[in-house]
């Protein structure tokens, strides 16, 4: 029995509605479907849903819990969204929104130009180093924001970089003087 896929799924104030293996859900955020395998079946009860092993096989307990996460995730994300936080690090460092997108002035000898994807909302401070992120999907969510950590990884000496979240980096030291 798989530990995370027994556990049930608030729903909150999201409108859900199963048919068959489709698991149809609307919040003030967002709406779509989550198409569940047919070794699993959702079911609502008491204003939760619940994900149970329609079969048993060997690879019946790793789908319960990734279908189980996947749905509360979209589920969270349809009726209050996620939000990240990205700080950038170092002596002129910043960003700037430009259009539909963003500029950053990373310490390299050129600006880069970073296209924001749809779904996403970027809010940035006025000092240009922390910009707040916000999503309806976890998932693109966290790939817009590794790809914006990607470009300008933080370094462990100087501790300059952009870092996601409350990330922290070991910080190591330099050469000793003798």
């Amino acid at each position: 029995m798989s530990k995370i896929g027994r556990k049930p799924i608030d729903l909150g104030s999201v409108k859900v509605n199963i048919a068959g293996q489709e698991v149809h859900y609307e919040g003030k955020h967002a709406k779509g479907i989550h198409v569940v395998p047919d070794l699993l079946k959702a079911t609502i009860e008491d204003q939760k849903l619940l994900i149970t092993a329609a079969r048993k096989t060997s690879d019946t307990n790793r789908l319960w819990g990734l279908h189980r996460a996947l749905l509360a995730n979209k589920i969270t994300g349809a009726e209050t969204g996620f939000q990240k936080v990205v700080k950038i690090v170092g002596l002129g460092f910043k960003a700037i929104k430009k259009g539909s997108g963003l500029e950053f002035s990373l310490g390299y000898s050129h600006k880069i130009d970073f296209s924001i994807p749809q779904g996403i909302t970027v809010e940035i401070d006025k000092t240009g180093q922390l910009l707040t992120i916000w999503s309806n999907d976890k998932e693109l969510l966290g790939l817009v924001c590794s790809k914006i950590r990607a470009l300008r990884p933080p370094e462990p000496y100087k501790g300059t970089g952009i870092y996601c979240g409350d990330e922290v980096i070991v910080r190591k030291a330099g050469k000793a003087k003798a």
